[in-house]
């Protein structure tokens, strides 16, 4: 596997290495990236899993942390219909944590969660972790993903909505894996939001012009790992390393130099997430 940058520095800006897949070889799988020159940021999409963040980020220099839940896990935050005291607390300490460098992920998911009443209480969990990230003073980890049929409505329209009312409130942020349209992808540009792009610029052409549209400037390279693996790794388990892939894929798309690519999302991702030191 010849995948050393050298002397760059690359930052997947999303990936869970904290999550069961790596269990077995976390170390191995870890010392891999960061003999790449991969840094990454490790999203939290529940409790337990941002509690593991942070203590990733705690052990490993290359590594920070987000706290967030996921929203096909909004029940989760529910006790007896309402957002319970306990666990607010509980996601408010770990987001001040010194190692914690956002509040996501968080957002909309109409493809799993097509039912009404769910979707609001999507909404409701979205809202409140918009008012943590203020609290916290961190950006945000938006994950957006459309019904599969359309007839449940446009998830990243609703988030842009909810985004537009909040965001005298907002510390910046980012779409993650965005699959949106180019005008959705306008209007997050327009809140001032990066859009995240991961291994399925790969291998579905659909986002091309997308990713052509979208400025190097406002861009971020994620694997999302261990899910959506990259062509030409396909069919395998994800990892941090092969954000690489992404951008190359995005230096072909937009005919300039992966340094180039990789310097710029790199500078993106430290600038969004106030990361300084690595």
């Amino acid at each position: 596997m010849n995948l050393r940058l050298d002397k760059l520095q690359v930052f997947d800006s999303h990936c869970h290495p904290q999550f069961p897949q790596y269990d077995q070889d976390r170390e191995k799988m870890l010392a891999r990236a960061f003999g790449a020159g991969v840094s990454m940021v490790c999203v939290g999409t529940d409790l337990e899993m941002s509690r593991k963040a942070v203590e990733l980020a705690a052990k490993y220099e290359k590594i920070r942390a987000s706290v967030g839940l996921h929203p096909n896990d909004f029940g989760e935050l529910f006790e007896a219909d309402k957002i319970s005291p306990e666990k607010t607390d509980a996601f408010l300490h770990l987001a001040n944590h010194e190692r914690v460098v956002a509040m996501g992920e968080m957002g909309l998911d109409y493809y799993r969660t097509p039912d009404k009443e769910h979707q609001k209480k999507q909404k409701e969990i979205f809202e409140f972790f918009i008012n943590l990230a203020y609290q916290s003073k961190k950006p945000l980890i938006i994950h957006g993903r459309d019904s599969q049929t359309g007839s449940s409505g446009r998830a990243h329209g609703d988030i842009i909505e909810i985004l537009n009312f909040a965001k005298n409130i907002i510390y910046g942020g980012v779409a993650h894996s965005f699959t949106g349209s180019i005008d959705e992808a306008k209007r997050y540009l327009d809140l001032g939001f990066c859009l995240g792009f991961n291994g399925i610029i790969t291998f579905a052409r659909q986002y091309d012009e997308v990713v052509k549209y979208v400025p190097l400037e406002n861009i971020l390279i994620e694997t999302d790992a261990p899910y959506l693996t990259p062509e030409p790794y396909r069919n395998q388990r994800n990892e941090p390393i092969y954000v690489i892939e992404v951008a190359k894929k995005i230096a072909t798309l937009k005919n300039i130099s992966i340094d180039e690519v990789i310097e710029k999302t790199t500078k993106n991702c430290k600038n969004l997430f106030n990361i300084y030191e690595i």
